[in-house]
């Protein structure tokens, strides 16, 4: 009897992802583990995915660029059909070269994938979302950058984000075709 239950909720659930009536939100608490991009909205990446547009402000140092490309990585595992992303960020007022060159390998690892990098700055940018032309918005609140730094370059949790700890953030996932947007006053 739980079993039957448990599997009718699972197919609730799937029948709601796929007709993009579902929202989730994922509470990421201070100093817990298991929340790579993966873990968090990797069942929402898949051959439907064509173009994926990314709004994040902090893409700028050697760290924040490194969470972009494990972003890119997942990309392109889990979305066998991607074939542009776009990137909207701020520019680095300390060390804009350093930014462009860093973001231009980006590019050009990308392109060796059939993947282009459109890199777009802004100087007014705040939000921060992912939004895949499958319909899915993500949007988290700090960002791509939620995990905190790990001791030195061997410890567990450098390479593998599931083992890293996070900072506190927010996760909403939703469907674009269900935001009801507010009218605007007369």
């Amino acid at each position: 009897s739980a079993l039957v239950c448990y599997q009718e909720g699972i197919q609730l659930l799937m029948d709601a992802i796929k007709a993009g009536t579902y929202h989730e939100q994922i509470h990421i608490e201070s100093g817990s583990t298991g929340h790579s991009y993966q873990q968090v909205f990797g069942h929402l990446l898949d051959d439907a995915v064509t173009a994926v547009e990314v709004d994040d402000p902090y893409v700028r140092s050697i760290h924040q660029v490194q969470n972009f490309v494990r972003l890119c990585e997942l990309l392109k595992k889990r979305c066998p059909c991607l074939r542009q992303v776009v990137l909207t960020t701020g520019s680095d007022q300390h060390d804009q070269q350093a930014q462009f060159d860093r973001l231009n390998q980006v590019k050009s690892s990308l392109a060796d994938h059939k993947i282009e990098l459109t890199v777009n700055l802004s100087g007014t940018l705040h939000d921060r979302e992912i939004r895949l032309d499958s319909g899915w918005i993500i949007k988290i609140g700090r960002g791509l950058d939620y995990f905190r730094p790990t001791p030195n370059k061997f410890s567990l949790g450098f390479f593998d984000h599931d083992l890293r700890t996070c900072h506190e953030t927010t996760v909403d996932i939703f469907h674009r075709d269900f935001v009801h947007p507010v009218p605007k006053p007369s």
